[in-house]
């Protein structure tokens, strides 16, 4: 066990990645827990109000960013200073993308339909980190051998081709997909070749003319979902809870 910690995390340089991750699930995990107790009415927690005006935990967050960022530039790759600033950046990052459809609705819809993005993304983001972490890099390089690595020439036909697909994969309509195809260059081909999802700007643009495109992709998206939605949901409900049909003025955190 002591050997394959320091030759698969330390040696690498993959400690500081290692504690933001667990520092970013476990803001995330802690933050949601404390919300759903101030919205239950239960425990000692409170919304941070000073002078009647609601301090979202973004706020924090952001400022835990911005000196783990910093921290992380200043200090190098080893060290203790650069492990404090991970896990500083971690704590942060975690506080921000909990409020994430906040932030891209620039309004409070924490507990609304729209605020599933925020669990949507934290799990996305955790599941991408772990998956660099476990020695998946950028645009399939992680792919090519040593001796392939030293031929520049291919590594950068490899890192465009794999750009170029999860690109296509966006265009389709499936930014889950593209993401993922970032760091798995397989799942960026399927969504590459795939239909397209119905209302995308490649479905826009040429499926206008084809009738029978656009009903088989329309069918496929409604298979897709039909099969995937309702379990996606229960799963983001049960970690970050169900969101409320009525519209609150206030809400936790």
């Amino acid at each position: 066990m002591g050997h394959w910690w320091y030759r698969n995390i330390v040696e690498p340089g993959k400690l500081p990645l290692l504690i933001a991750l667990v520092s970013f699930v476990t803001s995330f995990l802690v933050t949601r827990t404390i919300t759903r107790l101030i919205r239950a009415g239960k425990g000692p927690f409170r919304n941070v109000t000073p002078g009647g005006l609601h301090v979202h935990h973004v706020v924090p967050g952001v400022v835990l960013v911005i000196i783990g960022g910093f921290g992380a530039i200043s200090s190098g790759h080893h060290g203790f200073g650069a492990l404090l600033s991970a896990m500083l950046f971690g704590l942060g990052a975690g506080l921000v993308l909990d409020e994430f459809a906040l932030i891209l609705h620039l309004d409070d819809v924490y507990w609304s339909e729209q605020g599933r993005k925020s669990v949507e993304i934290v799990v996305l983001t955790a599941a991408l980190v772990a998956l660099v972490l476990g020695g998946f890099l950028p645009f399939g390089v992680n792919d090519l051998t040593q001796h392939e690595r030293a031929n520049r020439g291919l590594v950068v036909m490899n890192t465009a081709t794999n750009f170029f697909l999860a690109l296509v994969a966006l265009w389709k309509g499936k930014p889950r997909t593209a993401l993922v195809g970032v760091l798995v260059p397989f799942v960026a081909l399927i969504g590459a070749v795939r239909l397209a999802r119905p209302g995308s700007p490649y479905a826009k643009r040429f499926y206008a003319k084809r009738p029978r495109a656009r009903a088989k992709a329309g069918l496929r998206a409604y298979r897709h979902d039909k099969r995937w939605v309702v379990p996606r949901r229960k799963l983001h409900d049960w970690i970050g809870g169900a969101p409320d049909p009525r519209k609150e003025p206030a809400r936790p955190g």
